[in-house]
C-alpha cells in the first residue's frame, strides 16, 4: 500500500498541532518532540477516517515535531528516518535511545519543520495511485507550506 501525507494551512487562529486523517481507515498516531525534559514520544492517538485530533493543545514551543502513524485496517505506514521509541499501548516515553533494552519499540519518524509556526496541520492522505500498485510497498510522505 502506498500512503501519503500533505501539510495544509487551518482556517482559524487556533494554536495547536492538529493530524487530520483524509482516508476511509482508522489511523494509530504518535508525535515526538523536544521538551525541556529531553526528547519525548507519546502515542496513540485513535483517528477514524475522515476526522482530525488534537495532538498539543496550545501554541508549539518548538521547531520541530516528528510524526509516525499506521493504519489500523490495511497495515501502512506513515514514518521516516528518525527513530524513536514507541510502545504498543498508549505510551509517553522519554528518551530516544536503547529503546529495546527499555521495553519498548522502535519506529522511524518524520521530522516537520514548523518554522516556528505556533499552529500545525498534517494531513494524512492515500497516495492516488495506491489503486494501481501493490499493497506491500512502502508508504511515502508529501510535504507542503504549513502554518
Amino acid at each position: 500500500m502506498s500512503v501519503g501525507v500533505a501539510i495544509a494551512k487551518p482556517g482559524t487562529a487556533q494554536a495547536d498541532f492538529r493530524v487530520c486523517n483524509a482516508t476511509q481507515d482508522l489511523v494509530g498516531v504518535s508525535i515526538g518532540y523536544r521538551a525541556r525534559a529531553g526528547w519525548i514520544t507519546e502515542g496513540w492517538w485513535a483517528i477514524e477516517g475522515s476526522t482530525c485530533k488534537t495532538l498539543i493543545e496550545g501554541p508549539l514551543e518548538s521547531r520541530y515535531y516528528y510524526l509516525y502513524a499506521e493504519d489500523g485496517v490495511r497495515g501502512g505506514r506513515w514514518d521516516g528516518p528518525v527513530s524513536m521509541c514507541i510502545a504498543e499501548l498508549q505510551f509517553k516515553i522519554t528518551g530516544v535511545n536503547d529503546c529495546y533494552a527499555r521495553g519498548f519499540q522502535k519506529a522511524g519518524f518524520r521530522e516537520y519543520d514548523t518554522g516556528n509556526q505556533t499552529n500545525w496541520m498534517v494531513q494524512l492522505v492515500d497516495d492516488p495511485e495506491s489503486e494501481a500498485t501493490s499493497a506491500s510497498e512502502q508508504p511515502f510522505i508529501t510535504q507542503g507550506d504549513g502554518q
